[in-house]
């Protein structure tokens, strides 16, 4: 049974192994239950002593010595549930603090494929509402249904010891009562699994209106933006309806059948008082067990709803957790040479699921050249320059170092030999200083200061409140798009990577920030290979070569000059954007 339990939820076996490391907190908690459960039982069996002994039989020493068992028997019994309570507290919060760990550094191992096919709100609905669960189910209902299991033995043996033939009858209800037990397990993980999802689903809808309640306000689509919660919303709330409507059904089935037992007791055992069969100190101690044990039977029933939700969360995560890395790396990888001479693509191909982006993609860089890459929007640009640092791995053909494969490198070898600039920003709710040293959290605050130099950032972040110490905000919302962009530029200068991609890094700058930016981009090309991902083509007139772009393929090649007097796609790009008024025709060779 415990096997077939297993198939069905293989989750628990995976919980098994957080709790391993315990065992040992465990079993104590475990000898505090089974105490609580002795006191209880035993309580439910001093009922005939006081019953025929004292009140019956007048008997004055039982008067005298019961009263003190019964105050040590509720001391250790206290001492007992203070104990498990703590202790399985303790089990609890830690393998859930464990279990949120892991998940946490599984996400931050996956590559960005995992990250393209899941919401944020659905990645962090399993981080927080999930683990919450788990941790409801672990903590405290698990602890539930071990003591409630303990003290329901204890109290059938204090049943069968006082009637047999009453503990018969009695027994003959169990079975029906555990019959619901598990038909409402089964309901609330169904609906709690539901729950979960929508619960995602919720948190995706929030999360992006959140993130992008400038555009929605912009657009006027507040009341739109209502509606979608509304459904989502009502949604969950018929779910969690149907949870409460399996959960409000699950007593009143107990009370019922815990009532149709005790009826059956009293007429039974009523009689046996009556014709001298039974004292009615047994009768009534018996009948004080029979209640106590229906008490945790129903509390187990009550438990297994929180249980059956941890389990449908503990699914998720570990779904989660298993999704694995696509990027991996070889055995034998070795460590990125910082002297190489040549990058070349040689037949790339890349496609997200079956969606092709790059086709036999051919080109090399030589060490300390300046490469541009341009073309219309969607032509792959940004895509090809995310498979240089493996962010994703290509479906066809290679890229190589040297003629080595970057498969055969550690990838926090290659990537720690690449810098980054791109047209999205990313900063972190912290300091400046932290924000530039990201990476290199060790570094001097001279070599800080030296590269926010180099990036034209000092100026402006000594006129902050607390200059290099000044907190950001999220995603550096207290900084403009041209600051947060010279702080990613200091960062990347810090980095001191041989290798940098700029990937659109002044497009969405006005033309007063794009000059500032640039006199930082200039002073971070020196001395390095730089690959350039454009939409402005007068960023990329000095370029050794340019590599125009349609639809995943390479149409054309050359120089600012060859390419504008081949009257091709490149010439196409440039006039339309002089009409734009993007560049000035001056610029033309």
């Amino acid at each position: 049974m415990f096997r077939k339990l297993l198939r069905k939820h293989p989750e628990i076996s995976r919980l098994l192994s957080y709790i391993r490391p315990y065992l040992g907190r465990l079993i104590i908690a475990m000898i505090c239950m089974v105490v609580v459960a002795f006191a209880t039982a035993f309580s439910a069996y001093l009922v005939k002593p006081v019953l025929d002994d004292i009140f019956l039989n007048k008997d004055a020493f039982k008067l005298m010595i019961l009263p003190f068992v019964v105050v040590a028997l509720y001391l250790v019994k206290g001492g007992a549930m203070y104990g498990q309570r703590y202790l399985m507290a303790y089990i609890g919060q830690r393998i859930v603090a464990n279990i949120r760990r892991d998940m946490y550094y599984s996400l931050q191992d996956m590559d960005l494929s995992f990250f393209f096919k899941n919401s944020t709100g659905a990645i962090l609905s399993r981080l927080i509402n999930d683990v919450n669960l788990l941790r409801g189910a672990v903590s405290g209902a698990v602890t539930s249904i071990l003591r409630d299991f303990f003290t329901i033995v204890g109290l059938i043996f204090v049943v069968f010891y006082r009637n047999w033939q009453l503990a018969c009858v009695a027994m003959l209800v169990l079975p029906i009562a555990v019959y619901p037990i598990i038909a409402f397990g089964r309901k609330f993980f169904k609906f709690s699994t539901r729950s979960q999802e929508t619960i995602g689903d919720l948190s995706m809808l929030i999360h992006e209106a959140i993130t992008g309640i400038r555009i929605v306000k912009a657009f006027g689509m507040e009341n739109y933006e209502k509606e979608r919660f509304n459904v989502e919303n009502e949604r969950l709330f018929r779910i969690y309806m149907k949870i409460q409507k399996v959960r409000a059904l699950s007593s009143p089935v107990m009370e019922t059948l815990g009532g149709l037992g005790i009826a059956a007791i009293i007429w039974i055992g009523g009689f046996q008082v009556l014709k001298g069969h039974a004292t009615p100190g047994t009768f009534f101690s018996f009948m004080t067990a029979l209640f106590m044990l229906y008490q945790p039977i129903k509390k187990i029933n009550k438990s297994n709803s929180v249980v059956q939700e941890g389990l449908s969360a503990a699914r998720r995560i570990f779904d989660v957790m298993d999704s694995g890395n696509e990027i991996v790396e070889v055995p034998d990888a070795v460590e990125f040479p910082r002297n190489w001479q040549t990058l070349s693509f040689e037949h790339v191909s890349f496609s997200y699921g079956k969606e092709d982006v790059l086709r036999d993609i051919n080109f090399t860089v030589r060490q300390g050249e300046l490469i541009a890459f341009v073309g219309k929007s969607g032509s792959g640009k940004t895509t090809m320059m995310n498979l240089i640092p493996r962010f994703y791995d290509v479906t066809e053909g290679r890229i190589a170092f040297d003629g080595r494969d970057i498969r055969e490198f550690t990838i926090r070898s290659l990537r720690a030999s690449i810098a980054m600039v791109t047209q999205e920003v990313v900063l972190f709710n912290d300091t400046v200083r932290n924000n530039i040293a990201y990476g290199n959290q060790d570094e001097s605050m001279d070599k800080i200061i030296q590269a926010s130099k180099l990036a034209n950032a000092h100026d402006f972040i000594m006129k902050l409140p607390e200059g290099y110490d000044t907190v950001i905000g999220e995603k550096g919302v207290k900084l403009s798009g041209g600051e947060r962009q010279r702080i990613s530029i200091a960062r990347a200068i810090l980095k001191n990577a041989p290798l940098l991609i700029l990937d659109e890094a002044t497009s969405s700058l006005d033309a007063e920030g794009e000059v500032e930016v640039q006199k930082g981009l200039n002073n971070l090309m020196e001395n390095r290979t730089v690959l350039i991902v454009a939409h402005r083509l007068s960023t990329v007139i000095g370029a050794d070569r340019i590599y125009v772009l349609e639809n995943g393929r390479i149409v054309e090649v050359g120089t600012h000059e060859s390419l504008f007097h081949a009257g091709g796609p490149y010439r196409q790009l440039f006039d339309l954007q002089v009409r734009n008024g993007i560049i000035q025709e001056t610029v033309s060779p």
